[in-house]
């Protein structure tokens, strides 16, 4: 059975061209897709089942590095208008790869049970430059889409297929710019044209907070979400400092598996006042692999007994766009934290 699949690009290196002041999101785009995929092409493996394309661009291109949550909500806008009259119809984005990994985690949310799979990617060099990644990725995301193995939202990139909730920019300049530290990838690519390796799960999704997952979530807004990362000697006056005005919540990155400067004057209690008043404290680490366990030594124990909560095995991106969307369907304060550990779209491993 073949599938027409929806593209929608939002900017970012793949369509960038040279100016004055840098690149700039400006290539043509859809005429580059039409001689990527002319209609008398024989099939390249894996896209036997691809039918026509579509392409919607958003306005205005940005680079990723200005991306907001209201940038995730013109994509989740997007892809819920096309999916209304094309409910099956798979759909790949284009995206920057700077903040692509955010992205695709709040996609995650918001989509979840959407139905159709969404695949986004991009590229470390312009699709005009030698030695680009553009086509690679572009027709591996094609590849994935019409696959029929895909649930949710997946991040190709680098002959790897990724859970939307579980990728994090791992290099600037390696094509292979992207990894998932805890969660195996979906699917390895050994060659572009070569058989893929698949992994038993490819779901990616199962929620235990049905309330939030309906089919129409609140929309994404700008909330006042702080990620602030602990450091040999910091003080606690500059905690503090940090901390005021309250946002709504904090992303705390503790080392290890949740370990704060616990001895340092004043830190804890900035913690514990933030809390008081309303703020969630997330706490997160710093190791790109971890499981956060507060209370597994001291030092992680006085910001649990303080009222933080560990971010389980979530990535800083996953963690990050899961507080703003929690926040978009009206959760605050310790509704919010304790809701940060159920998992909306396999973006945390189960609890043990």
């Amino acid at each position: 059975m073949m599938s027409n699949v929806h593209i929608i690009y939002t900017g970012g290196t793949i369509g960038m061209v040279d100016s004055p002041q840098g690149l700039v999101p400006g290539a043509d785009l859809a005429g580059w897709l039409a001689g990527l995929l002319p209609p008398d092409r024989p099939a390249a493996p894996g896209l036997e089942a691809l039918g026509s394309t579509t392409l919607t661009a958003l306005e205005p291109l940005i680079d990723s590095s200005n991306a907001t949550p209201e940038s995730w909500q013109a994509i989740v806008d997007e892809v819920r208008a096309h999916a209304s009259g094309h409910p099956d119809e798979p759909i790949v984005v284009l995206h920057g790869t700077d903040t692509m990994a955010y992205t695709s985690a709040a996609l995650s949310y918001a989509l979840a049970g959407l139905g159709a799979p969404v695949v986004i990617t991009g590229s470390q060099l312009p699709l005009g430059a030698e030695g680009s990644d553009a086509e690679a990725n572009v027709l591996g995301a094609l590849r994935a889409a019409v696959s029929g193995r895909v649930n949710g939202v997946a991040l190709f990139f680098g002959g790897l297929l990724l859970a939307g909730g579980r990728a994090t920019k791992s290099s600037s300049w390696d094509l292979m710019g992207f990894a998932s530290p805890v969660a195996p990838p979906l699917s390895r690519a050994a060659s572009d044209s070569g058989p893929w390796e698949w992994t038993a799960d490819v779901g990616g999704a199962g929620s235990s907070v049905p309330s939030i997952t309906r089919a129409a979530p609140r929309p994404y807004a700008r909330h006042d979400v702080v990620v602030i990362d602990m450091v040999p000697g910091i003080t606690g006056a500059r905690a503090a400092a940090l901390l005021d005005p309250l946002p709504e919540a904090v992303i705390l990155r503790a080392f290890g598996v949740g370990n704060v400067p616990s001895d340092e004057p004043g830190l804890v209690e900035a913690i514990a006042r933030a809390i008081r008043a309303g703020t969630a404290v997330i706490i997160a680490s710093q190791c790109h692999q971890a499981e956060v366990i507060l209370g597994h030594y001291a030092t992680g124990d006085a910001i649990a007994r303080a009222g933080a909560v560990g971010a389980a095995d979530m990535t800083l991106e996953a963690a990050y766009a899961k507080a703003q969307f929690l926040l978009a369907q009206g959760l605050t304060g310790t509704a919010l934290a304790e809701a940060m550990g159920h998992p909306i779209a396999g973006e945390l491993s189960p609890r043990r």
